[in-house]
């Protein structure tokens, strides 16, 4: 279902150990996962393709450029801020 998993009682991320992050990046740390986004999305779309639906996403709810270009890559609809 997701990237984030627990190996050696360590917390990683797509095989990236979290803490290692939090070390060199700081906390608070926010981490996403590629793999995790496009499955979710992937999924999703899959289940309501019958209903041919335009699946949005509003950019004030996350405007960090690398996921909304992953999103867009995968399908969904971009929700400018005016």
């Amino acid at each position: 279902m997701h990237a984030f998993r627990y190996r050696k009682g360590r917390l990683v991320c797509e095989g990236v150990d979290l803490e290692s992050l939090a070390r060199r990046y700081g906390t608070p740390l926010y981490v996403y996962s590629h793999a995790t986004l496009a499955g979710h999305c992937r999924r999703l779309m899959e289940v309501l393709r019958p209903l041919d639906p335009l699946l949005c996403y509003a950019m004030k709810a996350n405007s960090n450029r690398a996921i909304l270009s992953s999103l867009a890559r995968l399908g969904g609809y971009l929700e400018q801020q005016r």
